[in-house]
């Protein structure tokens, strides 16, 4: 069985992590915060004092963090995974930044012989919990193929979608234009019901039989009308940060953007105001304007 390694234990990389234990996988963590730690180490897992710990003692590593900043000082920097990390091995990286930054990234660990798979995910919390990450994998189809199954343990759909990395990331600030609009165009919808006079119950349970019904919106709209604006693994901070990613992208490339360029300055205003709640939080703005609720 391979031994994997794990950096970034949040709410993504806590259940992924336990998935590939619950699997069997002899798995090795690193995290910055120690009560992190010690829940890794209770579902089964061993704990790393830093990235070259890990990098010494795995055969393939998960990095799941925010930025490319971090991806790059986890990788490259002092005390990170090239300082111990022997040619042959594999880096898996899950974590959403710029494509060029997992290209940069990239360049130190390929001079050394190692593999790296720039692999985003998206399905959120639930997704990782029950291994059913959508898995946007770009890389080396060989060595694709060699860690599927790593892979499938914490993915249901995993999507080999080029050879070049920073592909995987291409794709993932794509998706999140899609959703980032449609995350939007729920909110305000509701919000257009609930000051119209429609009660939450009737717009829920139309919407939900409609064309337009999705896993997404169902989560999304009963997690406003419950009122649940904090601790549901959606923040808002991660979605803002991939839809500067998504129209940094349109810029660089020239793509016309006016449906997702408006919601990122929906996102923008939300992060200003409820900067510590999740996505949802967006339809207390909307309601505030509205000097509506929306709920069941």
């Amino acid at each position: 069985m391979k031994k994997v390694g794990f950096i970034g234990l949040g709410d993504m990389g806590m259940a992924m992590a336990k998935n590939l234990l619950k699997e069997g996988f002899d798995l090795t963590g690193y995290d910055l915060r120690e009560e992190q730690l010690r829940e890794l180490e209770a579902a089964g897992g061993k704990r790393a004092s830093s990235p070259k710990e890990i990098g010494g003692a795995v055969d393939v590593v998960f990095i799941m963090v925010m930025t490319g900043k971090q991806v790059h000082s986890i990788i490259s920097g002092q005390d990170g995974l090239l300082e111990t990390m022997p040619a042959g091995k594999t880096i898996i990286l899950t974590a959403t930044i710029e494509p060029s930054e997992a290209r940069a990234a990239y360049e130190p660990v390929a001079a050394k012989g190692i593999h790296m798979i720039d692999s985003p995910v998206s399905g959120g919390k639930g997704g990782a919990e029950g291994g059913t990450l959508a898995m946007m994998a770009a890389g080396k189809r060989e060595v694709w193929e060699s860690q599927q199954d790593v892979m499938n343990a914490v993915g249901g759909n995993v999507f080999h979608v080029g050879e070049e990395v920073g592909k995987g990331q291409t794709v993932k600030a794509s998706l999140q234009a899609l959703i980032g609009s449609t995350f939007t165009a729920i909110f305000e919808s509701l919000v257009l019901g609930s000051k119209a006079g429609v009660e939450g119950k009737v717009l829920y349970e139309v919407f939900a039989a409609s064309g337009v019904s999705s896993p997404l919106f169902k989560n999304c709209a009963e997690l406003i009308m419950d009122r649940k604006f904090k601790g549901t693994g959606s923040q808002i901070k991660t979605m803002h940060k991939d839809l500067g990613i998504t129209m940094g992208m349109a810029k660089e490339h020239g793509a016309a953007m006016f449906t997702t360029s408006a919601a990122y300055e929906l996102f923008q205003s939300g992060i200003s105001m409820f900067p510590e709640e999740d996505n949802w939080c967006i339809v207390k703005l909307l309601e505030q304007i509205a000097g509506t609720e929306v709920k069941w």
